[in-house]
């Protein structure tokens, strides 16, 4: 099985991946970034800053991120907030007009996998 987690990541914009957040601790590995590897069924590769918006919108998706789950020491989400998003999920959002803006820097590579760079930019965070 090859490993997309390695510490030399690469983000969308082909430079090293920089970390997303550690308040909330995010990432498939919980280590605050957005690495991946093959059994990240769910790609957990675009670091977003999270919106009100799109917080509504995965919960009606069956995704609520807002509610704390203690049991997963997950706390919940909120507005601001950055988080590694499923990339199928950030693209969804994207088709539906409730994209949250995207941290590219941060971003994994494997994103392009899934959506391209420009659907990427058209919502680049700052």
């Amino acid at each position: 099985m090859s490993d997309f987690s390695t510490a030399s990541a690469l983000n969308v914009l082909g430079e090293p991946l920089r970390s997303c957040s550690f308040d909330p601790l995010t990432g498939y590995f919980r280590d605050g970034c957005c690495n991946t590897r093959e059994d990240d069924s769910g790609s957990h590769v675009i670091c977003a800053r999270m919106t009100a918006a799109f917080l509504q919108f995965s919960k009606l998706r069956g995704n609520d991120l807002m509610t704390p789950r203690p049991e997963h020491r997950f706390h919940g989400l909120k507005p601001d907030d950055r988080w590694c998003l499923c990339a199928m999920r950030w693209r969804e959002a994207f088709e539906a007009g409730v994209a949250p803006p995207v941290i590219m820097e941060s971003t994994h590579q494997r994103a392009l996998d899934f959506v391209t760079l420009e659907q990427l930019q058209s919502c680049a965070y700052g």
